[in-house]
């Protein structure tokens, strides 16, 4: 039997931690620190998380480094450092903790570090713990690859810009991606009491989109990135149709014949979309750029900006080329899915795409998928 997915903590708690060890080093420049102890708040149990290096920088600041742990998850911040400075606060500043947002870590639309209300809570409730009367600090938190790493998530579709979020709700990091969560989804999908149409979600923003569509909620499932084997249940359970909607740059993966679309296993998505722009009939060199982009947001606004410039390019005055080549990629994500399914079980299901964009617009709806929205909204 395999042994069981182990959880880990969330990037707040080693925030909360790094701070707490740089603090430390502030009023005792010569303790030595290999761990420092981080009340949860919830759930509500004290751990020891361990400290990469700590040092004062001068009088008046330290700087303390950890790493993220998130447990047995696909995680994309695993292993990821966070720094954070600690400096005295000043005479003029009324709260004991200042929180503020270094390099690395994302900006809300108002401009304020993605600093949520769990983070806030960690940080304040420990730290305030271990001033003196008195005493006034200011707490900055760093991620030195947060903003690369920031390209490759949703951040966008919630409006923080610039790096990664201190989100979540509780300190640990439960193994949402390790199998024991597929056995979870699949659970799901056996109680559903739809045979006819299920909706696979992709993620959080796929939850919401189909809410905003006005599609029964019995209807959805979460799928994160277990969409192969989600596929290949829903048949199992006699489930005659299936319609998935995801971000664009998750669900095109399919029409490459990728169905487990976590970055740890595989991409290859500009690739697909440079092989749908040539297979589309654009031109050479706008395929070129889709390859060339460093995400699959960029290739679409590279694809929509594109316009027509020649005699021989006509055809592109009454229908874009984003349209286009996400016409063909719905296509192909419809095919390649049920054939995927029919290999593996040797059942039949109908399987329909609807993409979306980082502001969950819909970017594409496969011919399918056309047909199956009247079954569900």
């Amino acid at each position: 039997m395999a042994p069981a997915p182990q959880s880990g903590y969330t990037l707040p708690v080693f925030a909360c931690a790094a701070a707490l060890a740089a603090l430390k080093a502030l009023q005792r420049p010569t303790a030595a620190l290999c761990t420092v102890s981080v009340d949860l708040i919830n759930p509500a149990e004290v751990v020891d998380i361990p400290i990469e290096q700590v040092a004062p920088l001068d009088e008046t600041s330290a700087l303390a480094i950890t790493r993220s742990q998130p447990g047995d998850n696909l995680d994309l911040t695993r292993h990821t450092p966070l720094w954070v400075r600690v400096s005295w606060g000043t005479a003029q500043q009324i709260e004991p903790v200042l929180l503020r947002g270094g390099e690395g870590l994302g900006r809300q639309r108002s401009g304020a570090p993605a600093i949520y209300r769990y983070a806030q809570q960690l940080l304040t409730h420990n730290l305030t713990s271990q001033l003196e009367a008195g005493q006034r600090i200011e707490v900055t938190i760093i991620l030195p690859e947060g903003r690369s790493l920031a390209e490759r998530t949703s951040n966008r579709a919630f409006g923080v810009v610039d790096g990664l979020s201190l989100l979540g709700t509780s300190g640990v990091a439960r193994p949402l991606s390790a199998p024991a969560q597929l056995d979870q989804y699949r659970q799901a999908l056996q109680q559903s009491p739809h045979r006819d149409c299920l909706v696979l979600c992709i993620g959080e923003n796929g939850l919401a989109l189909a809410q905003q569509m006005g599609i029964a909620q019995t209807r959805t499932l979460k799928t994160a990135n277990w969409i192969g084997p989600m596929l290949v249940e829903a048949a199992a359970q006699g489930v005659t149709a299936v319609l998935l909607l995801g971000y664009h740059g998750k669900l095109l993966k399919l029409a490459g014949g990728i169905f487990h679309t976590h970055h740890h296993l595989a991409d290859g998505r500009q690739e697909i979309l440079a092989a749908c722009t040539v297979e589309a009939g654009l031109p050479a060199e706008l395929a070129q750029s889709v390859l060339a982009s460093p995400t699959a947001e960029a290739a679409l606004a590279q694809l929509r900006s594109h316009r027509s410039g020649t005699a021989s390019e006509a055809a592109w005055d009454t229908l874009q080329a984003a349209d286009a080549v996400y016409r063909g990629i719905t296509e192909r994500i419809e095919r390649r899915s049920r054939e995927y399914v029919y290999q593996l079980s040797q059942q039949s299901l109908t399987v329909g795409a609807l993409l979306f964009d980082r502001q969950r617009q819909i970017v594409a709806t496969g011919k399918i998928a056309d047909a199956l929205l009247p079954q569900v909204c």
